[in-house]
């Protein structure tokens, strides 16, 4: 939402496509198509594992580029759906590059990889050189597996990709299913929240980027891209393939965060800690930006206390929870 938001402000024309499923509260998508549609973005309900549709779309409307965000999200509903997983993180991704390889001239793309493919690494910051062959959860395997299909359909086709390594990506509209989303609601309604820590003590930390941030660095890959060198599916030379980091370099331990909110909400968290469960996270995140910095101009600006303060005045204003101000 927030890209196509920034995509028509500065005049390009957005069509997006969403299938609108049960994941997560979907008044919430509901509401965030009203607000695109406002900005005179054109939405399409659909799937993108639906090629007929795709087919169709990309015949009327002849794409430049396309900035591919779709995906089941979320490391811990893998273990209860790894199904949608790779429905829709692997099979969903070939989808959209089949119908994009056949496209004459072929659009270049954008998608959406995840700082989870560095898995298990210890050292940090994570850059992307580093190994990404030991995924702790299947969220993070479809995503790594994603990255090798890039790397297949710009050999073998000639298509334009770009890989972004999103770290922690939190905000005003964001998912419910995030830490700092959920930790607010259940604060404000006096419920307990669990603070993962790992061995010895050491709380479960992540490098937090602010949506803003993360929009302009999405902005930079899509203006750098180069065009696709295929056409109708035949390679005709070499075609950019890249992949890079977008975090804000900060490590925060969740327990800061919960601080945080804390003092924004000013209610006192009902919190318990807890070790960490064997449900596929793990224990840091921490992104080396030097690449994205250099080559997309990315430079994020936004510290964890100032993001969350406008994700909680976002927040009080839409949900407009019982005995709290709409605004912060």
């Amino acid at each position: 939402m927030h890209v196509s938001t920034a995509l028509r402000q500065r005049g390009d024309g957005v069509v997006g496509l969403d299938n609108f499923n049960g994941y997560y509260e979907k008044s919430l998508k509901r509401a965030r198509e009203d607000l695109l549609k406002s900005k005179d973005v054109f939405i399409v309900e659909g799937d993108i594992n639906d090629g007929v549709l795709l087919t169709k779309l990309f015949k009327l409307v002849k794409f430049t580029h396309v900035m591919h965000l779709a995906a089941q999200a979320g490391v811990r509903y893998a273990m209860k759906n790894p199904g949608s997983y790779v429905h829709s993180n692997i099979g969903g991704f070939v989808s959209l590059l089949e119908v994009c390889k056949l496209m004459n001239p072929q659009p270049a793309i954008v998608w959406a990889s995840s700082s989870s493919v560095y898995g298990l690494n210890k050292k940090v910051p994570f850059s992307e050189i580093d190994r990404t062959d030991n995924p702790s959860s299947l969220y993070a395997a479809t995503k790594k597996a994603g990255e090798a299909i890039a790397h297949t359909y710009n050999h073998i086709h000639g298509l334009s990709i770009t890989g972004l390594r999103f770290f922690t990506v939190y905000g005003p509209w964001g998912r419910p299913d995030m830490a700092y989303f959920f930790f607010t609601r259940d604060m404000l309604k006096g419920k307990q929240i669990s603070v993962f820590e790992g061995l010895n003590g050491f709380t479960v930390s992540r490098d937090f980027t602010y949506i803003d941030d993360i929009v302009k660095g999405c902005l930079g890959a899509l203006d750098t891209a180069t065009k696709s060198t295929g056409s109708g599916g035949v390679k005709k030379g070499p075609a950019q393939l890249r992949v890079y980091n977008l975090g804000n370099t900060s490590p925060v331990p969740v327990s800061k965060l919960v601080n945080i909110l804390e003092k924004l909400l000013k209610v006192k968290a009902n919190k318990v800690v807890s070790p960490m469960p064997a449900n596929g996270d793990v224990l840091f995140t921490h992104a080396n930006i030097s690449l994205a910095r250099r080559e997309l101009g990315y430079k994020p600006t936004t510290d964890l206390q100032s993001g969350l303060k406008k994700f909680v005045a976002w927040y009080l204003d839409y949900y407009k929870p019982s005995g709290k101000k709409s605004s912060v």
